[in-house]
């Protein structure tokens, strides 16, 4: 399931890009990313985790953007065969700005909210429990550089914090506060 409405989203975006003309207005990202959690769940030791951001974004301003996009992360966690995931969505407001005079390298900075969700998993991916979405944020930093043909390359670091509840038996639910830093490197199209 989680296949398809990636699939389904990604062709929205593809669909999004081919029809908007609007000055270089509009762009699309798509982040993978690498996370580092800095906390552990309890007694468990969460393992680095990875996964992908796709996020639209428009240019209201010279510099500031509004963004709003959907993500997938996935922890394990040490010596257990139960990893979980956070999925759902993020939107914000992002600043990007030249260095310089430099007409290739800008720097940017990103600010937001998420909404995800939490979901335990065994180790044959069947669902155990699911937090429900709520509200968490995110901060970003980092460059821009511009290859040519309205096309960028994107690395950042990212700070993000979600706390959600979760059930590990019946009648028993643990608060999960995840935070992780996220080195990513995303490409991006503008149009």
């Amino acid at each position: 399931m989680k296949q398809i409405k990636l699939i389904a989203f990604s062709v929205l975006l593809l669909v999004i890009g081919n029809t908007l003309e609007a000055q270089n207005k509009w762009s699309a990202e798509f982040r993978p990313g690498i996370n580092f959690p800095s906390e552990d769940l309890g007694e468990s030791n969460i393992e680095t985790g990875f996964g992908f951001e796709v996020t639209v974004g428009y240019r209201f301003m010279a510099h500031l953007h509004a963004y709003f996009g959907w993500g997938y992360n996935t922890f394990s966690i040490e010596d257990s065969d139960v990893d979980f995931d956070e999925t759902g969505y993020t939107f914000g407001l992002q600043f990007i700005h030249p260095l310089g005079t430099s007409e290739t390298w800008s720097y940017l900075v990103r600010a937001g909210a998420i909404y995800n969700h939490l979901e335990l998993e065994d180790g044959s991916g069947d669902l155990i429990d699911d937090s429900g979405h709520g509200i968490g944020w995110q901060l970003e930093a980092g460059l821009d550089y511009a290859i040519g043909a309205n096309w960028s390359l994107r690395p950042s670091i990212r700070y993000r914090s979600l706390s959600r509840d979760l059930g590990v038996a019946e009648n028993q639910t643990f608060g999960v506060d995840l935070n992780y830093l996220s080195f990513g490197f995303g490409v991006s199209k503008s149009f």
